[in-house]
């Protein structure tokens, strides 16, 4: 399990890395295209598609890494205050909600990236960007995302068994043995 953590660690933050140069070059493209349309009134082709196609790998790419550091938003007031035992039964009954909520969309999401590929799913504009990778992105990330939840899972599972605390994201390194595994 150690070493699919770090795999997958390592993934979810390369993609994380290129979801912010996505997120930069949506933001460079932007300002270009406000100063292209207002000072010399010419638009740049293609910018609305490429930040829409952009914004998926930002999303998407994250989901992943955010779950890994489990920085996702919960609500701290009841969480914070029970012991090390309810903690990991109320992260198992989040990870079991994000299975099945991330299952249903990844389902839907190899559908769609499937029928957009086949039929060859286009952008309609000056410039036709194709919108099959932006749904495979979407359904990645999903994955990557579902599986960290199930690793997730079986170590909250662990951690209701012996009442330990969570590790700290800050704390973590894939490599060190846990001495669970």
């Amino acid at each position: 399990m150690v070493l699919v953590s770090g795999i997958l660690r390592r993934v979810a933050l390369a993609i994380l890395l290129i979801g912010g140069v996505g997120t930069m070059a949506a933001m460079f493209l932007g300002t270009i295209e406000v100063v292209g349309t207002q000072i010399f009134h010419t638009p740049v082709p293609g910018a609305l598609e490429l930040t829409e196609s952009t914004m998926v790998l930002i999303v998407f790419g994250a989901l992943c890494y955010a779950q890994i550091r489990r920085s996702h938003i919960r609500v701290e007031l009841i969480y914070t205050n029970t012991g090390p035992r309810a903690r990991a039964a109320m992260d198992i009954f989040a990870d079991l909600c994000g299975l099945v909520f991330f299952s249903l969309l990844l389902w839907q999401a190899y559908n769609e990236a499937l029928y957009s590929l086949q039929i060859g799913e286009a952008t309609v504009g000056l410039i036709r960007f194709p919108l099959f990778p932006a749904r495979i992105v979407l359904a990645v990330g999903t994955g990557l995302l579902i599986l960290q939840l199930v690793l997730d899972l079986i170590t909250d599972i662990r951690r209701v068994i012996d009442g330990s605390e969570i590790q700290a994201a800050e704390d973590y390194d894939p490599t060190r043995p846990t001495g669970t595994d």
